[in-house]
């Protein structure tokens, strides 16, 4: 098979590659009282804290904490390098399961609810809420840019759930929290069933969706490049030139389900991308990454928690 074709394969060696550790929230904050962590566009660690904070359910055998009340204050810690600081917010109207900050040193919150409810809101650098808006639902990924606002990404049941702003499947939002793009591939690429991942990178974003392999480029012009992988649905996605990293996904030809502990390295053609390796995904002491909570992806960096603590932030960087 000719080298320049779209799915050509080279030699594979099945490998390790170690995670490294990245941030880890000081033990004197309540891990228990976070509601949502992230990694931001600076390359610091978030975590959104609820102080009164309530636990109505369980899932994966650990309590899920709720605010008591809304609108309610909460506390955003920030971890740059090790050097920590708090930011407070206030009047926090939706019940956070995501967030992220914006340019210019404002949080945007992303909360549940149904078809076009305000599920987002917008704080400003002194903690004030500035707006509440419809931001989706069923929202997989908010990530921010460092140049002029944040992108969302949508499951299929917000794509296929009549409200408008999930229909779009990707959406770049600006800095105030106003719609701005919405993809909208041409064909063959053109049906957008789920956002699979997303990475930005200052104000580049690269994604791949279902049903099929595309990798979609986009920027703040909103011109597309797209080109068919040959891996699909990865949960993660890092970039640097023309390498690629993805974690997790179905190779075509070799895999037959997804796997979330394979790490595939691939370098991108003009028409395509080449598979160049396959590595196992573990922990710096060796044990085997199993389960983790959907990755931040920024540049060449693909930020990961596991499932069981909010507290440790690990990296895995594209080579």
């Amino acid at each position: 098979m000719d080298a320049s074709h779209s799915f050509a394969r080279e030699v594979i060696f099945l490998t390790k590659v170690a995670l490294r550790s990245y941030a880890l929230l000081p033990r004197q904050y309540d891990e228990r009282k976070v509601l949502a962590s992230t990694i931001d566009p600076l390359g610091r660690a978030l975590w959104l804290i609820c102080p009164d904070a309530r636990f109505p359910s369980r899932w994966a055998g650990q309590d899920v904490p709720a605010p008591a009340h809304l609108p309610f204050d909460a506390l955003v810690v920030i971890s740059d390098q090790g050097a920590v600081r708090e930011q407070p917010l206030h009047g926090v109207a939706v019940d956070p399961h995501a967030f992220d900050a914006l340019p210019g040193g404002g949080f945007v919150v992303s909360g549940r609810g149904g078809p076009n409810a305000r599920s987002g809101q917008i704080f400003g650098p002194d903690g004030r809420s500035r707006r509440r808006f419809p931001l989706g639902t069923h929202l997989k990924h908010l990530v921010a840019d460092r140049r002029s606002g944040f992108w969302t990404g949508y499951a299929d049941e917000g794509i296929y759930s009549d409200d408008r702003v999930s229909a779009g499947g990707i959406v770049r939002w600006d800095g105030r929290g106003n719609h701005v793009w919405a993809l909208n591939p041409p064909a063959p690429y053109h049906h957008v069933a789920e956002i699979s991942a997303i990475n930005v990178s200052d104000s580049r974003v690269h994604a791949t969706y279902w049903p099929g392999a595309p990798l979609v480029e986009t920027g703040p012009s909103g011109v597309l490049r797209i080109r068919p992988i040959p891996v699909s649905d990865p949960f993660g996605l890092a970039i640097r030139s023309d390498q690629l990293l993805l974690l997790g996904g179905s190779e075509r030809g070799i895999d037959t389900a997804t796997r979330g502990d394979v790490v595939h390295n691939l370098r991108l053609t003009d028409d395509g991308a080449v598979v160049t390796g396959r590595e196992n995904l573990v922990f710096p002491n060796g044990d085997p990454v199993r389960r983790y909570a959907r990755p931040v992806s920024r540049g060449p960096h693909i930020f990961l928690r596991t499932l069981r603590t909010l507290r440790q932030w690990w990296v895995l960087t594209s080579p």
